[in-house]
């Protein structure tokens, strides 16, 4: 297995580890979305929001084009629009690495954070980021919704995506 083969994959176990904590939380009681609850985001909602824009910009920044704002900033939607933002972006960027050449993930990106501060990083590594800090957050989710009495959440681990994926 190759760097750009294994990256690409954990495009695909993204996007299917979101689609499964999505599926599972909306099955819920969407009012439990919006419940405040002590975490490093306020609610349910606005942690799938920080998902949302952090996948988002580093998406772009992958694309080299600059990340102007986040989804979050102007979101007015519904539970269901957050929903399906969320995938769609997922679906996106899946797509923008199952496209990209091998020689992609060996090259570097220069970016500038939302502090203001410049970086330069390798593709592969800014890859590896993003989908590790989805991956936090997920775990994140659960355990907020442990706290709102739910108790049923899925495996969104890796080893359950190989197993799954056959």
């Amino acid at each position: 297995m190759t760097i750009s083969s294994l990256l690409k994959d954990y495009g695909q176990y993204n996007l299917w580890a979101n689609q499964s904590i999505l599926n599972w939380l909306y099955a819920k009681p969407l009012e439990l979305l919006e419940k405040e609850i002590p975490s490093s985001f306020p609610s349910l909602c606005r942690t799938l929001l920080h998902i949302w824009d952090a996948e988002a910009i580093w998406m772009r920044r992958l694309q080299g084009l600059k990340a102007a704002s986040f989804p979050s900033h102007n979101f007015t939607g519904t539970l269901i629009d957050l929903k399906n933002g969320l995938l769609s972006n997922s679906e996106a960027f899946s797509a923008f690495l199952q496209d990209a050449p091998d020689a992609f993930f060996q090259q570097h990106i220069h970016y500038t954070n939302t502090k203001g501060q410049e970086f330069t990083t390798a593709n592969a590594e800014v890859v590896q980021h993003c989908i590790q800090h989805s991956t936090y957050h997920r775990g994140q989710l659960v355990t907020m919704a442990r706290g709102l009495s739910l108790t049923d959440p899925p495996s969104t681990d890796y080893i359950t995506y190989l197993r799954i994926r056959g």
